[in-house]
């Protein structure tokens, strides 16, 4: 969780393939580069900052290159700021989808949640990082109910989500937290050290291989990677419909009265005649799964008709 380094020295991004792309920095770098075509390459300094002033604007120099790719809108953002707690600096990357409107609250919502989780910065300055760790694992978990409750009430962008990697830099002390599979690289004297491990239903790791148990236990599954086959990073912030029963379509057809809870709690096993294809879906009736298939509510109309 916690980095101890006298100097972070620089990291280059080279032959980078950019399109769309549009690179920030501050006053000290000074430059904003306008978007460019996929054929082109860039450049970006991500950090250098001398050993005596990690956390002092002036002693960092940063930028940022994102890329929008073939979506309709910019998911994704960046956040910069060094003041509010006491001698540290604050950097964050959000990578959404869905659409844009949970980035958009994170970019100030969480920042906000973290300051006064940390006491300003007092408990950054006391290391002690258990209380460091329960501190932003709070925060987190505070600013995710937060989300979820504008996704429902306002309805825009409602399947939205975010990973989120945050970063609190300053006393020659480096403090990580993070959710998704967003990552933190170090540079020493140009060699990469990878300081996070991704949230992710797949791999062989330690921690994909605990993600893929909880969500099996949690009663998912898991499609070429991806939960349910629908989202590929197991931890993320917003994403309604896998946190919430309110569209859970199986135990709203009980209340509805269009089948009973014996009904949902079999095995299903259901044929297309055309490619002869088997799926096998198993619903516990005391924790119904929201199931979205065409065959299975092909079968459930047959059925009634």
């Amino acid at each position: 969780m916690a980095l101890l380094s006298p100097q972070i020295e620089r990291f280059m991004l080279t032959n980078l393939p950019c399109g769309g792309l549009s690179i920030k920095s501050n006053n000290r770098c000074g430059y904003i580069v306008p978007a460019a075509r996929s054929q082109q390459q860039c450049s970006a300094i991500a950090i250098d900052a001398p050993s005596s002033s990690l956390a002092e604007v002036a002693g960092i120099r940063w930028g940022c290159a994102s890329l929008q790719g073939p979506r309709e809108e910019m998911e994704d953002d960046v956040v910069i700021r060094s003041d509010g707690l006491d001698g540290f600096s604050f950097a964050a990357v959000f990578d959404g989808h869905a659409g844009f409107s949970t980035v958009k609250f994170l970019r100030d919502e969480l920042y906000k949640e973290c300051v006064a989780a940390l006491q300003g910065g007092l408990l950054l300055n006391g290391k002690d990082f258990n209380a460091i760790r329960n501190a932003l694992l709070g925060a987190f978990q505070s600013v995710d109910l937060k989300l979820l409750n504008r996704l429902e009430m306002t309805g825009e962008d409602k399947e939205s989500g975010s990973t989120a990697t945050v970063m609190f830099i300053g006393n020659d002390m480096l403090v990580i937290s993070h959710i998704g599979d967003s990552s933190v690289v170090l540079s020493r004297s140009g060699k990469p050290e990878v300081l996070t491990s991704p949230h992710r239903p797949y791999g062989s790791n330690k921690v994909s291989l605990h993600e893929i148990r909880r969500i099996r236990e949690a009663g998912g599954w898991i499609v070429n990677g991806r939960i349910c086959g629908n989202i590929a990073v197991s931890r993320a912030f917003g994403d309604v419909p896998f946190k919430t029963k309110k569209d859970g379509m199986l135990q709203k057809g009980v209340e509805e009265g269009k089948w009973s809870e014996k009904f949902i709690s079999r095995y299903f096993l259901l044929l297309s005649s055309s490619v002869f294809s088997i799926s096998i879906f198993k619903c516990y009736c005391y924790k119904p799964q929201l199931i979205c298939n065409y065959l299975f509510w092909r079968t459930i109309l047959q059925m009634k008709s």
